[in-house]
């Protein structure tokens, strides 16, 4: 059975940081693309930053990048996602995912809530 668990959502004031954990069970961990995608209010859901865990690929989103950093723990079957400089824009909730190689993964998270204050 696939799990995917979320954690480290919260508050914080524009040019914070926070660091998102997914982490994984279910799969052959190193096999697949885990990642991060999210959403906010009106909006439609965007692929967030995605890694390959075998060989260490990875995308992020044009509006991230400088400020983002996905990478992952084998041992743990964890991936996160390092955030800095936080905008207001980057408000959402936040979703893990498997596989994220493809536009609609089959499983997710239940979903972590940032919040970025100006």
């Amino acid at each position: 059975e696939v799990q995917l668990v979320e954690s480290g959502g919260g508050l914080v004031q524009e040019g914070g940081s926070l660091r998102l954990s997914c982490a994984a069970s279910g799969f052959t961990f190193d096999d697949y693309a885990i990642g991060w995608f999210r959403q906010a209010p009106g909006k439609e859901r965007e692929g967030v930053s995605c890694i390959s865990v075998g060989d260490g690929t990875t995308y992020y989103l044009d509006s991230v990048k400088g400020r983002f950093a996905i990478s992952s723990d084998n041992a743990k079957n964890m991936v996160y996602l390092q955030m800095n400089s936080l905008k207001p824009e980057d408000t959402a909730v936040y979703f893990c995912a498997f596989d994220c190689t493809i536009a609609t993964p089959d499983y997710w998270g239940q979903g972590t809530q940032v919040t970025v204050s100006s």
